[in-house]
């Protein structure tokens, strides 16, 4: 099954696919966070035939919600009543910087840290 990683930011929000057997996590997309972001999340996921998504979430350094983590949790309750496929959330702090160890920062570091959330629920839940 097809697997979608978020990573949800104030201005853009990155997005990540696996493949078809939900093992290996790619980097597909950054889009812009608006009052589309969940329209063009759910056209993805139903071109892809995504049947799980990750969201990645954020907490301040020592542990309590933020405003982007605020913010998660309202993406997160659209997407369950919009599209009723299972959705986790997976700790996301520091994935955009270790995108852009990786990779450099390029027009798609958010979609590579969405890949990274993605990679870390994977191997996080192998069985």
């Amino acid at each position: 099954m097809r697997k979608m990683g978020i990573d949800y930011g104030s201005k853009k929000t990155g997005l990540a696919l696996t493949d078809e057997s939900g093992t290996m996590a790619f980097p597909h997309s950054v889009i812009s966070t608006n009052s589309d972001l969940l329209k063009n999340i759910i056209s993805l996921i139903e071109k892809e035939q995504v049947g799980e998504v990750v969201i990645g979430y954020s907490l301040d350094r020592d542990g309590s919600p933020n405003k982007i983590h605020t913010a998660v949790e309202g993406l997160m309750l659209d997407l369950t009543l919009a599209i009723g496929l299972p959705i986790h959330l997976q700790p996301e702090q520091y994935t955009t910087q270790a995108a852009i160890r990786l990779q450099g920062k390029t027009a798609m570091t958010d979609a590579a840290a969405a890949a990274l959330i993605l990679d870390s629920y994977i191997t996080s839940n192998k069985k």
